[in-house]
């Protein structure tokens, strides 16, 4: 373009600007051309959809402030409106005009409480080379999400990057508030009030695409459907079917793949502490896959990978089942998946899950048979107090350090007990301490149910040839307990497993966590190579092996099971009870 054509160009968007419109192909403004006093625009959605411009006046340029190479233009918020409520969450990416042309965006607050308000501009010069940065074929994000820690000690004068209020729609506000811990821990700021405007039919296909332009609000998504969470921003920068946004990092992922949304500013929430867009988030359009320092970076029009979760409820004919998916992130999955599952028990007039309540975990990964996992929770109480664990199984469930590959499918499935599942063991008596070969010995358990009478039961054993001249024990405990008797934990350490195929072989293995495990049992010495077992191994070969890789081999006092039997299935039990048991020559 010639200096003249330039400079002609520059003069219509000024004209247009002073008349109240929003510059249209605005050519960038470099650093060295900012001055202080220089008056600008910045162009952002109030309410609704529509960007409205507000007046800043440029302040000076703080060099290297976010790195080398990476200045902070600074402006003072000179619009009474935004001066009264200063930088708000959700305003990130919003474009600054200049005589006609495009400087920056906003993109950090410098301070909360002074009298007079400041914002940092990202230079759009940085937003730019976001867009020449590889990005990830498959979708993994390569980089987890950074733990920020929810104290104050930070100063009011740091610059922070405006980090997008993340909203949930679908989501009671009691569940919200019950998983707060678990998104502080990912470093999410999470508001129960927001919305999904495209309602429970919303899903991560994307729809007609829509023109979007700087200025206009948009949504990253995390989930979408019955359950929805979106951070909002605002556009920066559009080339065609590519879209600039926020000028920050949202979660520091690098290349990564999110769903990009549509959004509505239902009104601003002003406060001298974070002023807040309260936002409806709405349908798919494209997909997010850059996640960088100097903003977000995507294309509309481009179909996300997510993962689909719902949440059924065979027993409830009348009940509609939860429908939603999410990215395709180790971190965030099983945090929102459980969160979904949480809304399904508590968050919802048709729950009603006062007895207790079985939830049957399906995942099926591609390429491996699905395998299930079953927990019983004595009502929603119970629930409430074992998500944190519950979501912290299912990151161990969903993720391994062997191999890179997501579910394609996670399901729930609710049922409600007939019977609060609550048990308690008022005895065990084994008929003798000692049995020869060929002897019958009678083990007799006594349990209550809860507000139940005592019941029990007999079990008969002929003692086999096999076991004569052993030591043995009689134990009745639950299925967890056992399996960490025996040496096969539910966590399992990395190095004592081969393959992705072989963790899933230990989750299918394991022993159902309700009723009690009744079980004839021997001591022994364990020696693992990886997830293979061997007991009393000669200690000459364990020395050998050990010396070799300490991390694969593995020696443990352990028992081995002879004979075992799973009673009181449908009862939660905490209880471990051991007899003795000689078995002569």
């Amino acid at each position: 373009m010639s200096p003249l054509r330039h400079l002609l160009l520059a003069a219509a968007l000024a004209v247009a600007c002073a008349a109240g419109a929003q510059p249209a192909a605005a050519p960038p403004l470099p650093l060295s051309e900012l001055r202080p006093g220089m008056k600008g625009e910045v162009w952002t959605v109030f309410k609704g959809r529509e960007p409205e411009p507000f007046a800043v006046q440029v302040t000076g340029i703080v060099q290297n402030a976010l790195g080398p190479g990476k200045s902070l233009i600074l402006c003072e918020l000179t619009d009474p409106r935004v001066q009264s409520m200063g930088a708000v969450a959700g305003m990130s990416g919003s474009p600054l005009y200049i005589d006609g042309r495009l400087a920056g965006v906003l993109s950090y607050q410098i301070q909360r409480f002074e009298t007079v308000r400041y914002a940092g501009f990202t230079p759009i010069s940085d937003m730019l080379e976001v867009t020449t940065l590889p990005s990830t074929p498959n979708g993994f994000s390569p980089t987890p999400i950074p733990i920020r820690s929810g104290g104050s000690s930070r100063s009011d004068l740091d610059a922070n990057p405006m980090s997008p209020v993340f909203t949930f729609g679908g989501l009671s506000p009691q569940v919200a508030e019950l998983l707060q811990p678990q998104f502080q821990a990912l470093g999410l700021n999470v508001l129960a009030l927001g919305g999904n405007a495209s309602g429970s039919a919303g899903t991560s296909t994307v729809s007609t695409p829509i023109d979007l332009k700087p200025g206009d609000v948009v949504a990253v998504a995390l989930a979408t459907g019955d359950i929805s969470l979106a951070g909002t921003g605002t556009v920066s920068f559009v080339d065609g079917q590519r879209v600039l946004a926020f000028g920050h990092p949202m979660m520091s992922l690098g290349a990564t793949e999110l769903p990009m949304a549509t959004a509505e500013v239902v009104t601003i929430l002003p406060s001298q502490f974070n002023s807040v867009k309260i936002t409806n988030a709405g349908r798919v359009i494209g997909t997010f896959s850059q996640d960088r320092l100097s903003g977000i970076y995507g294309e509309v029009g481009r179909q996300p990978h997510m993962v689909p979760v719902e949440v059924n409820f065979p027993g409830r004919a009348n009940r509609k089942a939860l429908h939603f998916d999410v990215v395709r992130h180790e971190q965030v999955l099983p945090v929102i998946a459980a969160t979904g599952l949480a809304q399904a028990v508590i968050g919802s007039n048709e729950a009603g899950f006062a007895k207790g309540f079985k939830v049957t975990t399906t995942v099926e990964f591609p390429g491996v048979a699905p395998f299930s996992l079953s927990q019983i929770y004595p009502g929603a109480q119970g629930f409430q107090q074992g998500l944190g664990d519950f979501a912290g199984n299912l990151a161990l469930w969903l993720f391994n350090p062997y191999e890179r590959t997501f579910p394609d499918k996670i399901s729930f499935s609710l049922e409600e007990t007939p019977q609060i599942p609550l048990g308690s063991v008022e005895q065990l008596q084994v008929s003798r301490d000692s049995a020869a070969p060929g002897e019958r010995v009678d083990i007799n358990v006594g349990w209550r149910g809860f507000q139940q009478p005592v019941a029990g039961e007999t079990f008969t054993l002929n003692v086999p040839p096999e076991w004569a001249g052993r030591n043995l024990e009689v134990i009745l405990t639950t299925g967890p307990a056992l399996d960490e008797l025996t040496g096969h934990p539910r966590s399992v350490p990395a190095a004592q497993l081969r393959s992705f195929e072989d963790y899933v072989s230990a989750l299918r293995t394991a022993r159902e966590a309700d009723g009690l495990y009744l079980v004839i049992v021997e001591k022994t010495r364990l020696f693992t190579d990886q997830r293979r077992a061997t007991a009393d191994l000669p200690g000459s070969l364990q020395r050998i092996a050990v010396g070799t890789d300490e991390a694969r081999f593995q020696q443990r006092d352990a028992v081995t099971p002879l004979w075992e039997a799973h009673l009181l299935p449908g009862r939660l039990f905490n209880i471990m009870v051991r007899r003795p048991l000689q078995i002569t020559d």
